[in-house]
């Protein structure tokens, strides 16, 4: 099983002050900017019960951020931690039973078997070569059209070119296939998805020298 939800961008915006490793003591902030930034986000709509929520949606945030990013692959934060990203990244083995944990299946609840198809239906169209992996990213509402999306994005973007590997994402919203056209990546499937899920995208962005 995937990251809860697809990446989420800032809009367009003036630039940014750049971007920092995330610590341990963002994560409680890191956490709560992601439920927001996600609020009205259609993978999350669907994927995350509706009782409950919001406190199931910071639940999943933190989760992947603290068991998944931190210790296995890359957060960055910038703006008060108004902005982040959590990112995996190649040749790094992540313990698949963090993917099914009892945690997990009790912040999915009732939606945990139609998460499952989903995640099956994209399986097909995810890489199988070594690629860092935008798993998830956002903006509190309140501090979109800023840059902080950029800024918490464009670490990952220049990791990946240092190793000369490609990016790969998913969103669930045509708006977001623009945003990240504009930073290199190009779409290599459009995906029906079972169970009512939204139809998603998925992007890569090809390798490119320093």
């Amino acid at each position: 099983m995937t990251v809860p939800s697809a990446p989420h961008e800032d809009r367009e915006g003036a630039d940014a002050a750049p971007a920092r490793p995330a610590e341990e003591a963002d994560l409680a902030a890191i956490a709560d900017t992601l439920a927001d930034a996600f609020t009205d986000y259609p993978w999350t709509r669907w994927a995350v019960p509706a009782d409950d929520h919001r406190e199931r949606l910071h639940g999943l945030q933190r989760y992947f951020a603290e068991k998944v990013g931190l210790p296995y692959g890359r957060v960055w934060t910038a703006g008060g931690n108004a902005a982040a990203s959590v990112w995996t990244v190649p040749d790094v083995e992540i313990p698949p039973d963090l993917f099914s944990s009892p945690e997990l299946a009790g912040l999915y609840g009732e939606r945990l078997a139609d998460i499952g198809r989903a995640d099956a239906a994209l399986e097909p169209h995810r890489p199988k070569h070594p690629c860092w992996f935008l798993a998830t990213v956002g903006v509190r509402r309140d501090r979109r059209g800023e840059g902080l999306g950029r800024a918490v994005i464009e670490p990952g973007l220049r990791a990946a070119e240092a190793a000369g590997a490609p990016v790969f994402l998913e969103t669930a919203t045509e708006s977001n296939v623009r945003l990240y056209r504009r930073l290199g990546f190009e779409v290599t499937a459009e995906v029906d998805l079972p169970a009512g899920a939204p139809t998603t995208w998925c992007m890569e962005r090809p390798p490119r020298s320093t």
